[in-house]
């Protein structure tokens, strides 16, 4: 912006920089402008962070890192099969612990955003519907059916029950203020006809029944009776209206990433789009606002759903899989929220005008009588960066970016000037105590299982025919045998010389091992976009008796659509013998095969990851707790990655894509609390016979921390609550910050004030350069844990009038 504009309103009133503080005990409501908390309408930011997907160990520096970064409220599902495993058999012990998870965020001075759903979808196995609903006769799931309804009901009521008797609801002094009933129905509400409609009826009449003192929501349900609101999930909601002039605009999930999938390369988002839609959505009347999510965590167990999510459900969050933050996401997101509550006094009393400054440029004002004032500038084009006039001050806007003036006249923020540090991690492995030279060494103390090919069980059982997994096992394992011996004759077809028999085999997913006589013949594996397998396997029979056994594998059963839950898995056939000389065909789908469901899985009640390169697929345990689902060599196909994405324009699931040609997992959390300083036990699966002599423990360590500041950039956000002295004299400045308490900076990699190219790790000197530079940084910074130096020409002398420069910096941490 310009320098008039920048030295006319400097004196903004520093009681914009102070919210007040959560008072619980409160009354909410709402009306169409914001939730209402005492009387008072309240801008919120939220996160999402589900309780089951990290330990409780982690819990609390989980949420004070959320406060410290700005948000309100902590956003959670309630994951009904894991609360429920059996009908009637309640769970809400270690990582289940609910009721511990709300009081610890009670505890932070956070409210509470309860999605009771019960279905969640959520990347969790059957949308979180525990399997037992599917076997109640004449059940049809989240439609008007009068067995499912009732089943609902009760563990809907069970968990605001609790909920209750804890005082945990906000008109009982508890943080809650809010719960969700159902989840995205919208989405597929036609496929169920006319039933959805009084099913979404009586859903929303049973939850306001249940009293809970707060309002209830259902998001991506246009239609949501009152006095339930209707709110948007997705890459963007600024264009979203409530169904009512009564409601508030709300956006429950605002996807900060995507989840990865097996077979697929890693999503992520950048953190400039993230930013610009969480400011356009502020900038046209929304007054709450969730990250989905904020730390996604780990898929342990068997919780994954998909199918063929990964263990880690690291969602690209500001708050990684681990625990650590993701910078400069965490950072640039907090200056965000910041700048936004700057505002907040002059949203919340009036309604926004928007008005256009051109093509793709339109400014919102929120203007009170009493002279408050605050504005967003947005550029929305994806090409040009533009020069505004507004009030009659010039801005410069990039391209897909907003600009927030607290005041109608200085910007605090544009989303697309990163201000926070950005960080470069990598994992390092780490020997255990007595592994100096060997690898073995990491394994000598473990402990792995094998077990046998084929059905080695006295629960073992034949049927004619072939069975649907599912069904079958009741998803109390991923594994299903089907075993068959056939009688060869010496004149059958199938055994003449000369002649190949092909062993041809129709599965409904998810992974199939054909074996015969107790040796692999081949395999084959579905993926996300479509679970079926076909698989045509060269095999060799031999007079007599003939074993075949086929382990049919789920990889977490589906989690999303009109009925999910009526998808199969396992081999439904046809399983026929094909002999090429002749062309005959033996269909073997009727004939009386045997069954095994279960193996034997062990008992037992700064993050960690293991490396599981060398082996193949299969499940681990490390002291009886399921690290999950492991397949490092499921690869990512070679297409579809970039060495860099563009932030500018519309994202999308498949825009920003990294890994390809990798392991889509190799690494897998193992949080500390799980382990034992000597003697712990790993107990491996594995499906295709690897190695664990490669297994490896690796940390994740900071390798760099780095930040680049141009002359435009606004002043840093915490400058606003300076003293305007300071203030009119400060311009943009350039910190850096260790991530760990005890760390300081003990190495300029890099510095350049000029034209510097490139991004952090990789730096490089543009056709102009400071020769001050390194100098300059490297006095401010060596030694001290953090520091900040003022990004000018002041500083570093003048390399190259007439343009804009910038300082660029890598640093390292020991």
């Amino acid at each position: 912006m310009s320098s008039t504009a920048m030295a006319g309103g400097l004196g903004l009133l520093l009681f914009l920089a102070v919210t007040a503080p959560f008072c619980f005990g409160a009354n909410v409501t709402y009306d169409h402008r914001a939730l209402v908390i005492d009387g008072k309408r309240r801008v919120l930011v939220s996160g999402s962070i589900h309780y089951p997907r990290s330990t409780p160990d982690m819990w609390r520096d989980l949420i004070q890192k959320s406060k410290d970064g700005g948000l309100d409220v902590i956003e959670t599902y309630v994951f009904w099969n894991l609360h429920e495993p059996v009908r009637g058999q309640y769970d809400f012990e270690g990582r289940k612990d609910l009721v511990k998870f709300v009081k610890l965020v009670k505890e932070a001075g956070l409210l509470v955003h309860l999605r009771i759903g019960p279905y969640v979808c959520a990347e969790w196995n059957y949308g979180g519907f525990p399997l037992w609903l599917h076997f109640i006769p004449g059940i049809v799931l989240r439609t008007d059916n009068e067995p499912f309804k009732a089943e609902m009901k009760r563990f809907t009521a069970k968990i605001v029950d609790m909920m209750k008797q804890e005082n945990l609801y906000a008109s009982q002094g508890g943080p809650i203020i809010l719960s969700q009933i159902e989840n995205e129905y919208g989405n597929i509400d036609s496929a169920y006809g006319n039933s959805a409609k009084t099913y979404i009826n009586w859903a929303a009449a049973m939850a306001t029944s249940l009293d809970t003192g707060v309002p209830w929501v259902m998001c991506q349900q246009s239609d949501a009776p009152n006095p339930i609101i209707n709110t948007c999930n997705g890459f963007y909601c600024d264009q979203f209206t409530p169904n009512s002039n009564n409601k508030p605009k709300m956006w429950t999930e605002n996807w900060s990433g995507w989840f990865s999938s097996f077979g697929d390369p890693l999503p992520y988002r950048p953190v400039e789009d993230l930013a610009f839609s969480v400011a356009r959505f502020y900038q046209l009347g929304g007054t709450f606002q969730n990250y989905y999510m904020y730390h996604g965590g780990t898929n342990f167990g068997r919780s994954t759903g998909g199918p063929f999510i990964t263990t880690s459900y690291d969602y690209d969050a500001p708050i990684d899989e681990y625990g650590l933050l993701r910078q400069p996401k965490w950072g640039h997101l907090k200056d965000v929220h910041k700048a936004i509550k700057l505002c907040e006094e002059a949203m919340v009393a009036t309604d926004p005008k928007t008005t256009s400054l051109g093509s793709n440029l339109e400014a919102t004002v929120y203007k009170t009588g009493s002279g408050k004032c605050a504005a967003f500038l947005a550029n929305v084009g994806t090409q040009s960066d533009a020069t505004v006039k507004f009030n009659g001050n010039s801005y410069n806007l990039p391209a897909w970016s907003v600009s927030i003036l607290p005041d109608c006249k200085n910007v605090v923020l544009n989303t697309a000037k990163i201000n926070s540090v950005s960080t470069i991690t990598k994992f390092v492995r780490q020997p255990s105590k007595d592994d100096t030279t060997a690898t073995d060494a990491f394994v000598s103390g473990w402990s792995w299982i094998n077990e046998p090919v084929g059905i080695s069980s006295e629960s073992a059982f034949t049927k004619p025919g072939l069975l649907e997994q599912i069904n079958t096992t009741a998803d109390q394992s991923d594994y299903l045998w089907y075993s068959l011996s056939i009688e060869m004759k010496g004149d059958e077809p199938f055994l003449e010389d000369g002649s190949q028999t092909v062993l041809h085999v129709d599965s409904l997913g998810h992974v199939l091992y054909a074996f015969i006589n107790g040796k692999l013949a081949g395999s084959g594996k579905g993926g996300s976009s479509n679970s079926k397998v076909s698989i045509d396997v060269p095999i060799s029979l031999q007079p007599g008796k003939n074993k075949i056994d086929l382990l049919s594998l789920t990889v977490g059963l589906a989690n999303y659509g009109a009925f999910f839950d009526m998808r199969g898995a396992g081999v439904t056939g046809p399983v026929q013998l094909k002999s090429s000389k002749n062309g005959s065909t033996i269909d073997l789908s009727s004939q009386q095969w045997t069954y095994q469901t279960t193996f034997d899985a062990p008992s037992g009640s700064s993050p960690l990851a293991l490396d599981f390169t060398g082996l193949g697929k299969g499940q681990a345990w490390i002291n009886g707790q399921s690290i999950g689902r492991y397949w490092p060599t499921n690869v990512a196909g070679n297409s579809g990655c970039t060495g860099s994405c563009n932030y500018r324009g519309s994202y999308s699931s498949s825009k920003c894509l990294k890994n390809c040609g990798k392991p889509s997992q190799q690494l897998y959390h193992v949080p500390r609390s799980w382990l034992n300083p000597s003697g712990n036990i790993l107990v491996l699966f594995e499906e295709m016979g690897g190695n664990p002599t490669q297994l490896s423990f690796a940390t994740r360590e900071t390798q760099s921390i780095c930040s680049r500041i141009s002359e435009s950039h606004p002043l840093p956000v915490d400058m606003w609550t300076s003293d305007d002295e300071t203030r009119k004299t400060a311009g943009p400045t350039l910190s850096l910050a260790c991530p760990l308490a005890n760390q300081v900076i003990s190495q300029i990699k890099f510095s350049s004030f000029g034209t510097p190219r490139g991004t952090c790790g990789s730096f490089s000197h543009g056709r102009c350069s400071s020769k001050m530079a390194h100098s300059v940084v490297e006095k401010a910074c060596i030694g001290s844990r953090s520091c900040s130096i003022g990004v000018s020409v002041s500083t570093f002398g003048d390399p190259c009038a007439g343009i804009t420069k910038s300082l660029a910096v890598e640093a390292s941490c020991t």
